[in-house]
């Protein structure tokens, strides 16, 4: 199943929308519910979407934990 998602998990307090794929919550929730058409017409908006997002989560990411903690971190 194709998905934006790029484990930078964290959504944007001001948009509402994830840092790393600009996906809602209720789009990440419900995205294996979604039919590929219904998946490819939100994905062709993420990138405008991100560019109302702030680039700097105000939390430590998913992705920052896993290289954290595969360095040893």
């Amino acid at each position: 199943m194709e998905s934006p998602c790029i484990l930078i998990c964290s959504i944007d307090d001001n948009t509402g929308l994830c840092f790393g794929c600009g996906r809602t919550r209720d789009e990440i929730g419900h995205w294996t519910t979604y039919t590929s058409l219904e998946r490819r017409t939100i994905m062709a908006e993420l990138p405008a979407r991100l560019e109302n997002v702030e680039r700097k989560p105000r939390r430590e990411t998913r992705r920052t934990r896993m290289v954290r903690e595969r360095e040893g971190g």
